[in-house]
């Protein structure tokens, strides 16, 4: 079976109830639901973490590397930030697609740069919570074709 990692960083959440004009009225919890029946009827066991704290990701990317073969991240502001998460993801060597639920290169300024981008598999940007199905998608048939 095919092990997948669902992480969400920093504010992630309070979805359903942080400026819903642009994040939505799902929780966290919602999407976390939707997208775990999803990948098993796809047979795919998917585990879903989520932290504020950025030593906690890089804790639980550097965790996963024996049982995990790719990772759905949305770190939130991490994304332009954070260095570290960056490069555990690179020294994972776990495939993994960046996803965000708005349009990130429609925003601020400070919202274009990702530290991740040119690291990631694929990015997923602007398509609401559907960006999480997407994501998933994305990586199962990524990992499909190198079987």
């Amino acid at each position: 079976m095919m092990n997948i990692l669902l992480i969400n960083g920093p504010n992630l959440n309070l979805l359903g109830t942080r400026e819903p004009e642009i994040y939505g009225n799902k929780t966290l919890s919602d999407i976390e639901k939707d997208l775990t029946k999803v990948a098993k009827e796809k047979s795919i066991n998917l585990e879903c973490f989520q932290s504020n704290y950025e030593g906690e990701i890089v804790d639980k990317i550097q965790e996963s590397v024996k049982s995990i073969q790719g990772i759905l991240i949305n770190a939130g502001a991490f994304t332009h930030t954070s260095i570290s998460i960056r490069d555990a993801l690179v020294g994972s060597k776990i495939p993994f697609v960046e996803l965000h639920i708005s349009n990130i290169f429609s925003r601020e300024d400070f919202r274009k740069e990702s530290f991740l981008t040119d690291k990631a598999i694929g990015i997923i940007s602007g398509f609401g919570i559907s960006s999480y199905s997407l994501a998933l998608e994305g990586i199962i048939g990524y990992l499909s074709s190198k079987d």
